[in-house]
């Protein structure tokens, strides 16, 4: 019997610590900012969770041969790519294995480039560790974000030694097809750089035409030059749980990264090694019932702001973002206007875009309904 799921409770996060819901504490606002769902995480992964816990003993661990093979065959199953066991790096977070890429590839002062706008650790990397950013602005056309080509090209110089892709792109929500990242592996090629894909939405396609496929899989060369770094967190609503990984195929561009995280990077929590197992295993159904409320959400949350005045929007092929321009408002500061009208979202100039907002639609319907109210007599009455 199929089990069914109800997206629409309501959970009270307000009455447990937490970013989310905490930075408005004792006011009035809807929080749509962090990627963080207000849903409870599956089922199967709370069961694995307090079975644990029962056990009473939590001494170190790492990654023990059942986890490993949950998450070969979930990346097997999901995108028909054949990884390794000794491929995978354990993490506790993708913010961290793009530091760590960056580190392990990239000398102090060599380019490190990365498309606007994009997630801010993005951003905040090739600082973090003695580099340069290169930077070049995706574009809207006919309702799809895509790569300016011929300037990113420009861009690259011969210094540049890491590209930073986001696929699927948060926040503007795009899955990027096999030409475009195609592309991306002819200019590692030809400009002999590193890519680091950030897949951490890989779980959370909308668009049923559409299919993740990560970099790697492309081709030999494409494994040969890329650093993958995926986690249960987005698609099974987990992310404090800290439990990521890099799937490096190429033997010495591992053993840099493995180099690259000594003394500094900690061990994998092991509440989230449980919790990716079983969602991996055991939590399919749930993610499938998600990908339907999250789709219906979509499509809703486009339709509604596409009808307010000075909004406009496109329909995301995954996450459960939306990337919002609002420079028709005539606000200055599009995030505070909404924020005093009780919505909360995350300002677009952190991703390095002004002028837009990002907003989570991982929410009930009738969380999200009472927001987009919100925002719409905001912008009758400006």
């Amino acid at each position: 019997m199929t089990q069914t799921f109800d997206f629409d409770r309501i959970i009270d996060r307000r009455t447990v610590p937490g970013e989310k819901w905490d930075r408005y504490a004792g006011r009035d606002v809807l929080p749509l900012w962090v990627a963080d769902m207000d849903f409870a995480a599956p089922p199967a992964v709370l069961d694995a969770l307090r079975a644990r816990v029962d056990h009473g003993v939590f001494g170190y661990a790492g990654a023990w041969p059942s986890l490993v093979d949950a998450v070969v065959e979930g990346v097997a199953r999901d995108h028909d790519w054949h990884i390794e066991a000794d491929w995978l790096v354990w993490l506790p977070g993708v913010v961290t294995g793009l530091n760590v890429a960056c580190r392990a590839v990239a000398p102090p002062g060599a380019g490190v480039f990365t498309a606007t706008p994009v997630y801010p650790p993005f951003l905040a990397t090739p600082a973090n560790n003695g580099c340069r950013r290169i930077s070049v602005a995706l574009e809207e056309r006919d309702g799809r974000w895509v790569w300016n080509r011929a300037a990113v090209e420009a861009a690259l110089d011969a210094d540049t030694r890491l590209f930073l892709l986001c696929n699927p792109h948060n926040p503007v929500g795009r899955v990027f097809d096999d030409d475009e990242l195609e592309w991306i592996v002819s200019l590692a090629e030809r400009h002999d750089f590193t890519i680091c894909t950030d897949e951490i939405h890989c779980g959370l396609v909308l668009d049923p035409a559409r299919t993740h496929r990560p970099l790697a899989a492309l081709s030999q060369v494409a494994a040969r030059r890329s650093i993958t770094l995926m986690a249960p967190s987005k698609t099974w609503n987990i992310p404090a749980l800290y439990c990521a990984f890099a799937i490096i195929p190429d033997a010495s561009l591992r053993r840099r990264f493995v180099h690259a995280m000594r003394g500094i990077v900690p061990g994998v929590n092991v509440l989230g090694m449980v919790a990716a197992e079983a969602a991996y295993r055991h939590a399919d159904d749930w993610r499938n019932a998600l990908l339907e409320y999250l789709a219906a959400n979509a499509k809703h949350v486009t339709r509604r702001l596409n009808a307010m005045p000075g909004l406009a929007t496109t329909l995301p092929q995954a996450t459960y973002l939306s990337w919002v321009d609002c420079r028709g408002t005539g606000q200055d500061d599009p995030t505070a206007f909404f924020e005093a009208a009780g919505v909360g979202l995350s300002d677009g100039a952190a991703f390095g875009m002004p002028g837009f907002v990002r907003l989570n639609f991982g929410c009930p319907r009738a969380t999200l309904d009472a927001a987009l109210d919100r925002m719409q007599r905001a912008l009758q009455t400006a």
